[in-house]
């Protein structure tokens, strides 16, 4: 038996609690367009949060929350740590508040793969239960992406017929993945990548190891992706890429080899060792294409970076090759998973196909 918590689908681990974070940085004109929405007595009873994940979706959707039910008064979105709305919502205990999130399997400890359509039904109890108290009810479903079909019909029709006085704010990290129904009932806010400055700005309270700067330049804008990868060892294993492909175009076997064995590890709390390793490929690659375009990355992400793309991505022609070879690797590592290959081996012929390229010979 373990005392340990529950595991929470909105958190990134390792990672304070998007309820937690006091502010939004990075995304005044987005906090702009909510404040002067909120204060037009038109406030939309649905709004979508998209953009890249680990953009500060969660976050600036707890803000809103947390800024409404204390009375909206600033202009950014703060809110003393001290107010009791602050307090309440930092303790999960405010009764106005609802959170829709892929729930925990009572038998086995772990998170479901979906949100469940009795997730959604608990939010309908939840705005028939709260309405004889009047006022303002809000509900995060965070993310709308994981609703299940079921969850998704569900909350289609509560969001064509709304409670009255009822907000619901819906993260999104793949909206075109919600059902056109859903997406057409709501305004949507999207956030951009961070630029590097913010990136630096939200990490350096969150203790993260490994380089910053090296990270904010491999997490693309994302704070998010900037923890997972920092408590996967990223850049430790996006150095061993780099190092790999270095050696071409004689193919370096060994370290080949020892790039599919992390593939083939297995899944823990900080994630799909095969996901990381397939998403970090996927970046050297598109990176790469980019380097082609548009010269080496001024920030190297791994030592060598900038000089072996300098090599293998000289101009144009480089680039849309190594982008057509990104690509192919995207659909492979989709067909992969799909009837469970491997992961060792279906990241070795990876490794083998692209190292084979004529684009791989520069």
């Amino acid at each position: 038996m373990t005392d340990a918590p529950p595991p929470e689908a909105d958190r990134v681990p390792g990672a304070p609690h998007p309820r937690e974070t006091p502010r939004v940085l990075g995304h005044d004109d987005v906090v702009a367009e909510f404040v002067a929405a909120a204060r037009s007595n038109r406030l939309h009873h649905a709004w979508l949060l998209t953009g890249p994940r680990g953009t500060g979706k969660a976050t600036l959707a707890w803000a809103i929350a947390r800024w409404l039910l204390a009375g909206g008064e600033t202009d950014d979105l703060t809110v003393p740590p001290d107010h009791p709305v602050a307090r309440r919502i930092a303790a999960m205990s405010e009764p106005r508040l609802h959170l829709v999130r892929r729930p925990v399997d009572d038998k086995t400890n772990r998170l479901r793969s979906e949100i469940t359509v009795d997730e959604v039904r608990k939010l309908l109890s939840f705005f028939h239960m709260s309405a004889a108290e009047g006022g303002r009810r809000i509900a995060i479903v965070d993310a709308a992406d994981e609703l299940n079909t079921a969850a998704a019909n569900a909350l289609l029709k509560m969001l064509e017929e709304p409670p009255a006085d009822a907000l619901i704010l819906l993260i999104a990290h793949q909206p075109a993945r919600l059902l056109p129904t859903i997406r057409s009932r709501c305004r949507t806010l999207r956030l951009s990548p961070l630029t590097p400055e913010t990136m630096a700005q939200a990490m350096e309270p969150l203790e993260i190891e490994g380089d910053p700067v090296q990270l904010a330049a491999l997490a693309d804008g994302s704070v998010g992706e900037a923890l997972r990868l920092s408590g996967q060892d990223g850049l430790a294993v996006y150095q061993s890429i780099v190092d790999l492909f270095a050696t071409l175009p004689r193919f370096d076997r060994a370290r080949a080899a020892a790039l599919a064995d992390v593939a083939g590890g297995r899944p823990g709390a900080d994630g799909d060792p095969f996901d990381l390793v397939i998403t970090l490929l996927d970046r050297f690659l598109t990176r790469t294409a980019r380097a082609g375009l548009m010269g080496a990355p001024l920030v190297q992400a791994a030592r060598g970076e900038a000089e072996l793309m300098a090599r293998i991505a000289p101009d144009d022609r480089a680039a849309r090759a190594w982008a057509a070879a990104q690509a192919e690797l995207s659909a492979r590592a989709r067909r992969g998973r799909a009837v469970n290959l491997d992961p060792s081996a279906l990241v070795m012929d990876m490794l083998v196909t692209l190292a084979q390229a004529p684009l791989a010979e520069a």
